[in-house]
């Protein structure tokens, strides 16, 4: 809200919404706090504690909302981080902070940027959520908990610090036990029995006993490499030297594991929270560092700096299997000429669009048209051979356009017709050719083929759909001879 609203920032406000008739504070900054002003308080009560007290509506769905845009902002740090709802993230930091030069670099940068953007925040790492989750809210010490040290660092905290139900909490301070030692040595069966097994349960997440499991906002991919820089990156060399060192580590674990990228997308975090991404996709698995970086390359200058990048990932959410090629020297059917044309696509994909280019495999049908399918990539093998024993036209329409022509016989090819506005003279006809329609796909006429040669020596593929014993048919032209 301060943010949105800068005149704000050092008036004690609070987030109220109504309940049971009564308007209840949801939220209060920390400048009411400090005036005795908290959360689940009655406003009419508050502002008889402070009349100047700035009470603005709390909008349902406002704390989820931006706590997910808090979530995504924090993806330069970790790939998973997940939402804990009403003010809570938790992010899993396993093999990130050494990027930052360890835990309390870490932590210091993310504190630090937050509380520049207007919020109060409070961070603690440690082996365990349910650990981490309650020396961030209640620990006085230190906010990095040393592996293995997750009961040392809860002993002396609420019973709260463990997220126990509201009806737990207050049975635990009917019993006197205020603190989490003065029960966690206690029988398992005598607690079981006292307050149920939740708190079984919370204790065991926070000791690292029972597996706790996170929802993060994003799918986690599998391959995947980050970069952050010590000073802002903003001009495009410094962006083209982080993408290859992304592209190297990358390519690396892709050798070892035996796999090939087939699209990778490189992200770019900026200091003012947008990120920047550009993505590429090859035709067959690659792990060529020189190649990959090629086709970036043409995209580097859509990529705005603008005050500048601070952290730059990349991932490679489809992959393939890479089948282990024998090195020879002379290899110049697969392993030389094959990879040389799946680059040289690339790179002419990456300039022209995907769809500019198209691999047509034959395909299992009679009808023309539905005789040739695109293939899903350069490797795909044809599970049927081309038809070889009648005259095709190199050139097929997707769709059979309709033509006027003049016959001189029922059966007979025709001696002129008119195609787009343009009158062809017939010198040579070869034909018919019958195809029968697919009844299994569809019911219809059949089609009888003639190739044709016009006065400029130029040849179509024509067809009549039925019979003159059957009415007037169509005629059709449906592609062109070389």
């Amino acid at each position: 809200m301060v943010r949105r609203k800068p005149e704000l920032k050092d008036v004690p406000f609070v987030m109220a919404a109504p309940e049971r008739g009564r308007m209840v504070i949801k939220a209060a900054t920390p400048l009411a706090q400090a005036k005795g002003i908290d959360v689940e308080m009655v406003v009419a009560d508050c502002r008889a504690i402070m009349p100047e007290l700035q009470v603005l509506d709390d909008k349902p769905g406002i704390a989820e909302k931006l706590l997910n845009g808090l979530a995504e902002w924090c993806l330069r740090y970790t790939p998973v981080v997940a939402v804990d709802l009403p003010n809570g993230l938790i992010l899993d930091v396993s093999g990130c902070t050494h990027l930052w030069g360890g835990e309390r670099p870490y932590l210091k940068d993310i504190i630090a940027k937050l509380t520049a953007f207007g919020y109060d925040v409070r961070v603690a790492i440690a082996d365990t959520i349910g650990a981490a989750w309650g020396v961030c809210r209640y620990g006085t010490i230190s906010p990095i908990v040393a592996p293995g040290k997750q009961s040392d660092a809860l002993l002396q905290l609420p019973p709260a610090a463990l997220r126990l139900d509201p009806a737990i909490l207050e049975r635990l301070d009917k019993l006197g036990l205020y603190e989490v030692q003065s029960f966690i040595d206690m029988p398992r069966k005598a607690l079981r029995r006292r307050f149920g097994d939740t708190i079984l349960s919370r204790l065991d997440m926070a000791l690292g006993l029972e597996h706790e499991v996170i929802q993060p906002i994003q799918p986690i991919e599998p391959y995947h490499e980050r970069l952050p820089s010590l000073e802002p990156i903003r001009t495009a060399k410094g962006i083209e030297i982080a993408l290859k060192q992304l592209l190297e580590k990358l390519c690396q674990r892709l050798i070892e594991e035996e796999k090939g990228l087939r699209k990778c997308v490189f992200k770019c975090y900026r200091i003012d929270g947008i990120v920047q991404q550009i993505a590429i996709g090859t035709n067959r698995p690659s792990q060529n560092v020189v190649h990959l970086f090629k086709l970036f390359e043409l995209k580097i200058a859509t990529i705005a700096p603008a005050l500048g990048i601070e952290v730059f990932t990349l991932d490679a959410p489809v992959t393939e299997d890479v089948a282990a090629m024998q090195d020879t020297l002379w290899n110049f059917k697969e392993g030389g000429n094959g990879t040389a044309v799946g680059e040289l696509l690339d790179r002419i994909a990456g300039k022209l669009g995907v769809d500019a280019i198209h691999r047509y495999l034959p395909d299992e049908h009679y009808w023309p048209e539905r005789s040739v399918k695109v293939a899903a990539s350069l490797t795909e093998k044809a599970q049927t051979s081309w038809r070889a024993d009648l005259t095709r036209p190199i050139h097929l329409l997707p769709k059979p356009e309709t033509i006027e022509v003049t016959v001189p016989m029922p059966d007979y090819p025709p001696m002129l017709f008119i195609y787009k506005g343009v009158l062809h003279t017939v010198q040579k006809a070869d034909g018919p050719e019958r195809i029968e329609q697919e009844w299994w796909l569809q019911h219809g006429l059949y089609r009888d083929y003639y190739c044709i040669e016009d006065d400029n020596g130029a040849r179509y593929w024509l067809f009549r759909a039925g019979s003159y014993e059957q009415g007037d048919p169509q005629w059709f032209i449906h592609g062109f001879f070389a």
